[in-house]
Parts: C-alpha cells; structure tokens; sequence
C-alpha cells in the first residue's frame, strides 16, 4: 500500500481537516490544526508530504520519527499540529485495513466509555449559570468555565469579586456533587492566581485549568501548596520532551495534552504513560472537531489514567457549524449519563460527510482569536 495524495480541508467555524489517500483505495482522516493558524498548519502538511508520498502507510512509527527528527528544527505548535494530523490519518488508515478500531492495535480497550464535561461559559461570561444547569439537563456530571477576564499582573480584588460571584453562581445552580472545572486560560499572572485559588478553595473544584501560563512552571508547586483544587495543564505543550518538565517539576495534578497539537495518537499515547509513572490523571484538551473527538476518544479507551474527556458540542465556537454536522452517522457519539461510548467502528470508528466538507471547504474561515488589552493600553492575555 502506497500514499499516494494529502488534501487538506480549511473547514467552519475554525476547523482543518486531512484527508490521506492511498492506491489501496483506503482514506484516512485527520484534524491537524492551531486554533487561528489553519492556513499555516496546511502549509506545514503540504511540505510533509514530500516525504510520505510514495510510503507505505502502515509504518506509523517510521513516519513520526522521520517528520519529527528529519528537519533540524522540531516541536512547536505548528509542526506538531501538522505532524498530529497525519498521525491521525494514518491511525485511521491501518485500522480500516485491518478492519478494527485503533484501540485495539493499541492493546485493546479499558474502557468501554469515558465521562465527558460540558464546556459553559463563554469568553466574557454573561450567563455561566444558566448554561451550567442547562448542561446538567442534557445529562452532563461536569461542566467547565472560563473563570476571569483579562487580569494585570497585580489587580483589583473588584475583579476578584467577580470571579467568586459567577463561580458562585455556576455551583449554586447546579449543586454540590456536580464537578465544576475553572479554567484561568493562562490570563492570570502569578501574584493574582495566588489570591484567586485561596477565594476559590470553598466552591469543591474539580480542578483549576491553567492558574498560569506553561512557561511558568516553576510557580506550579507553590500555587499547588496552596491545596485548593487539582491543576490541570497542558494544552499548549506538543510532545513528551515538553511534558517531561511538567512532570520533573510536580504540583501538576492532570495533564491536558492535545492529540491534534501533541503529535497525534502516536505521541500522546507516550505522554500519557510518563504521566501515569507519576501517578497523573489524564483529561485529554479537545475543543475541536469530529475528527479530533473520534481520536481522542481511541486513546481514552487505551490510556488507563484517562478520568474524563473535554468534548466541543454547542461550543460557542461553533456558530456556522457543529461536531455532528460532517460526520454521516451523528450517532457514533452516543451521549449518556455524561459519558459518551468509545466509538467501535474501523480506524477512528467515524465516517465522514466528503460531500458536505468539500462544500463546506469552499466556504472556509480565517478565525481568529479576539485580542485583548487592559485598562492602560497594554495587550492581555486571552
């Protein structure tokens, strides 16, 4: 078997897809993308496949160690997005050849579902508490939301006030035993999270997302002395080498690894087990599309510290389109009880729309992340 053509897919609301083709007549598909940087992620593929085509597919780990050590300079975002993508692809290709699904050329599952929490609050959250409980309705056990606004580096307690009020509010309405994940997004610098962490220890958190931004690391073990919530981080690191600080460091609770950021399958799958040798949870970063879900999900089944999976249905992301709407059987992801089932189909256990993506690719998008700045003029971080 022999690749024999990449194409790529710039998709709505902010989504890439990849197909990859081979002379066997077997396409597999994967979602490489930076959030804001699609165009420069498919660039990054396009020259990829200079190497692959003309490969055989099935030899997976050659193609990653070749894409990744190949080119003098590696990791980054772009480059790991773009090489996550095609892993994933090729994941999809050989077990459509075999004829199962990828978890089970990766030691067969663990797990037959993984619990899933509901993203809520939007970027300047207005009404967290009203989409909480409408979370909890659909069957939802856990919801997460964007704690803060902007904040300077050292801030008012009149914002601080802010955040205890919505957070307040998101746990009233849904009540004590539903998890409740705050995601500081990185926007918080190291004096406000101290401040912020200590106000939120009496809302029971299920973890605190981000307290600061990754190349902070070193303020992790303090912020985690504190004792107030687990911390979670991870979304912004691209492979094992990123994450082996993370955890030489320590104060981190559960890493977040993207598989369409960190290398694919194949590397995550290695993030996860270092995480796990240090006795870390593992809850997979996945606020994209169908693609995306469909091989995070392959790696949930597989990975035995996987506790609970970030899913992107009604995000507020998705104006134009949604996670079902270039998937032919919207079943596959079967919500239940807030958990959704590992897919069991061939490959990534999904089948796309081609159709519908063609004609969504001829509408495509140029999202871009808003830009923010503080009171004084200065950029903020978002």
């Amino acid at each position: 078997m022999k690749i024999t053509r990449l194409t790529t897919f710039l998709v709505p609301p902010r989504w890439l897809f990849l197909r990859i083709d081979t002379d066997a007549g077997i396409s597999g598909w994967g979602e490489p993308v930076v959030e804001g940087r699609a165009h420069t992620v498919a660039a990054a593929v396009e020259e990829l496949s200079d190497y692959l085509i003309g490969k055989d597919p099935r030899h997976i780990e050659d193609h990653w160690n070749v894409m990744y050590r190949g080119g003098f300079y590696r990791g980054g975002p772009i480059l790991m997005s773009a090489i996550a993508g095609i892993d994933q692809a090729l994941w999809d290709i050989k077990g459509k050849h075999l004829g199962v699904p990828v978890h089970e050329l990766l030691g067969g599952p663990v797990r037959q579902r993984i619990r899933v929490y509901s993203w809520i609050g939007g970027d300047r959250p207005a009404d967290t508490a009203r989409a909480a409980k409408a979370a909890v309705e659909r069957g939802f056990t856990a919801v997460k939301m964007n704690g803060t606004e902007e904040m300077h580096f050292v801030d008012s307690h009149a914002k601080v006030d802010r955040v205890l009020e919505n957070v307040q509010a998101v746990r009233e309405a849904v009540g004590p035993h539903v998890g409740l994940g705050v995601d500081f997004h990185g926007r918080v610098h190291k004096p406000m999270a101290k401040v912020l962490m200590r106000e939120l220890a009496p809302y029971k958190l299920m973890f605190i997302e981000e307290p600061v931004l990754s190349e902070h690391l070193e303020a992790i073990p303090e912020l985690a002395s504190l004792g107030v919530a687990p911390i979670a981080l991870g979304e912004r690191l691209y492979s094992r080498y990123d994450f082996k600080r993370v955890l030489e460091t320590g104060g981190v609770d559960i890493i977040q690894p993207d598989p369409s950021h960190a290398g694919g399958i194949t590397e995550t799958r290695k993030i996860a087990a270092m995480a796990e040798a240090y006795d870390v949870a593992l809850a997979l970063h996945c606020p994209l599309g169908p693609i995306a879900l469909a091989a995070n999900l392959q790696l949930d089944a597989v990975c035995h510290n996987a506790f609970i999976q970030e899913q992107g249905l009604g995000i507020h992301y998705n104006a134009s389109n949604d996670l079902l709407d270039y998937v032919s059987d919207r079943k596959v992801f079967a919500y239940e009880n807030g958990y959704v089932t590992i897919p069991e189909g061939p490959g990534l256990g999904i089948q796309i729309n081609e159709d519908y993506v063609a004609e969504r690719a001829e509408v495509g998008h140029r999202w871009r992340n808003p830009l923010w700045r503080h009171d004084d003029g200065s950029v903020a971080e978002w």
